[in-house]
């Protein structure tokens, strides 16, 4: 079944691999590829264009998801490093590097804790916090264009499934 944005001749690179194998290995369900393969090939299209998008504004992915934890956290939008970690879309290992970027950027600061002296607390500067308010509207449209394709319902279709499976694979 085709819906009104695509037609029964419809094909990507994904398509191309499967009947590939299918021709190769047609013993082997190769199935699983459908999802997976897509998921890989549409990471790396998004990753490329929210790419775009950040460097219009002088951020990288990470560095972003950083400013944009600390904005969307509670005034006076301060947390500490364990906690960005968490939240922000970075890995351990590269969050004492983007906060010394972002620090000597003038976009975060880094101070004592108020409650525990032996901790850290990072809060987004005024500065930060209008760079990140400028660049979420152009990450957002960025995404909406991204997803154009795509009706609300199939949106929220797509967004419960990935949620399901995210969860079953502990991402909860």
């Amino acid at each position: 079944m085709t819906t009104d944005h695509e037609t029964a001749h419809d094909t990507d690179h994904v398509d191309r691999i499967l009947e590939q194998w299918a021709r190769q290995r047609p013993d082997l369900d190769v199935s699983p590829m459908a999802v997976i393969g897509r998921l890989s090939r549409l990471h790396q299209l998004v990753t490329a264009e929210l790419g775009r998008t950040f460097a219009a504004h002088g951020l990288d992915r990470a560095s972003f998801d950083v400013l944009a934890t600390l904005r969307r956290s509670d005034p006076p939008h301060r947390l500490t490093p364990a906690a960005l970690m968490r939240s922000a879309m970075v890995t351990s290992g590269a969050i004492t590097q983007r906060l010394d970027r972002l620090q000597e950027r003038g976009l975060v600061t880094r101070a004592p804790s108020p409650d525990d002296g032996r901790s850290v607390v990072v809060t987004l500067t005024d500065e930060g916090r209008a760079l990140v308010d400028r660049a979420l509207p152009d990450h957002v449209a960025t995404e909406e264009r991204l997803l154009t394709a795509l009706t609300g319902p199939e949106r929220d279709a797509l967004a419960g499934a990935l949620k399901r499976l995210l969860c079953s694979l502990g991402d909860g």
